[in-house]
């Protein structure tokens, strides 16, 4: 038994239909977002973002949390994408890997006015 609705805008509708797109992509955002969603995990994202790069040790003294917090959740941010390791001799300093999460930081929590040490925008 098929169900016709009647639809009130049709182009819109439509528009709707076409800007979803591929519903894979919609779910992995979905996951990605519950992700970022943890206050604690958003924390290190946007303290890595600001730092560019930074160790775990540093991580946890910028945010409070401890060592083992931090690399726990570095490690759901790593399996996501967000997130990726550069190491430098013994150290492993972290870095942000998504474009887009970049962006989200920037409306989250923009950089000052006056950025430290005379840099740029990152």
């Amino acid at each position: 038994m098929s169900t016709e609705r009647k639809l009130i805008d049709p182009e819109r509708v439509s528009a709707a239909v076409d800007g979803l797109g591929d519903r894979a992509v919609i779910d992995e955002w979905a996951r990605r977002f519950s992700v970022v969603a943890d206050p604690s995990r958003l924390a290190l994202l946007v303290s890595i973002h600001y730092a560019r790069e930074i160790s775990v040790t540093d991580l946890a003294a910028a945010t409070g949390m401890t060592d083992t917090a931090v690399s726990q959740a570095l490690r759901l941010l790593r399996a996501h994408g967000l997130v990726t390791p550069q190491r430098s001799g013994r150290v492993v300093r972290y870095r942000l890997a998504d474009a887009t999460v970049h962006e989200l930081i920037h409306h989250v929590r923009p950089h000052p006015e006056h950025p430290a040490n005379g840099d740029e925008d990152r």
